[in-house]
């Protein structure tokens, strides 16, 4: 078997970084983010009401645990694990646009 590798051009283009964006190139961004940025609020707004039933499901498992210590621990949990979600779907962008 013959195997033939692609020539590959050692040739590259250096990027200037320090160039200011054009509004029109910001327009013609802010336009293809937009589909992207509707579906990562459904996301984010959909994911906070199941978070609010879960987080209530927590309490109630919480509240009526009695003196069973297992139970306790596992609505502790799901409540951790449920302010964890939220922090990381709400910080997300932010975290984005402070890299950016």
């Amino acid at each position: 078997m013959i195997f033939v590798a692609p020539i590959i051009s050692t040739s590259a283009q250096a990027a200037d970084f320090d160039q200011e964006i054009s509004p029109e190139d910001k327009e013609q961004f802010d336009k293809m983010l937009e589909p992207v940025m509707k579906i990562y609020n459904l996301i984010k707004y959909a994911a906070s009401v199941i978070a609010g039933i879960v987080f209530l499901i927590a309490a109630i498992t919480f509240m009526t645990s009695g003196a069973d210590p297992k139970k306790r621990d596992v609505a502790k949990s799901m409540a951790m694990y449920v302010v964890i979600g939220m922090v990381v779907i709400w910080v997300a962008p932010l975290a984005v646009n402070y890299m950016l």
